[in-house]
């Protein structure tokens, strides 16, 4: 079974960082496409960030280009998603899903994903 946990969410002011953690188990992350999605009150869920498992692609929304990195640590079967520059924008519940293995399905769709975890709630103050 498929389990993802995310953690490192929390309350922040504009211009500030946050680090959020993807703990993964029942799915290797190093052979996996991971994602970051995130949904805000009254809004659809929308891509932040994914991570390719060949390691060949990389894409950030134009929304955080230059201020979130996506990561992995294959040997903890991690992900994360370092956030710099903090808007008020970014409130949101930020969730953590994986594809199937060595997929090439599109990684800035949600129907590419089979997997998601329950989130965390980040929320930027102005």
């Amino acid at each position: 079974q498929v389990q993802l946990v995310e953690s490192g969410g929390g309350l922040v002011q504009a211009g500030g960082s946050l680090r959020l953690s993807c703990a993964a188990s029942g799915r290797t992350v190093s052979t996996s496409t991971m994602g970051w999605f995130r949904q805000a009150p009254g809004k659809e869920r929308e891509f932040v960030a994914a991570a390719r498992w060949s390691g060949g692609t990389i894409r950030y929304a134009d929304s955080v280009k230059g201020r979130f990195t996506i990561s992995r640590d294959n040997a903890k079967n991690m992900i994360y998603l370092q956030m710099n520059s903090l808007k008020p924008e970014d409130t949101a519940v930020y969730s953590c899903a994986t594809q199937p293995p060595y997929s090439l399905a599109p990684v800035d769709l949600i129907r590419g994903y089979d997997y998601w975890g329950q989130g965390t709630q980040v929320t930027v103050s102005s």
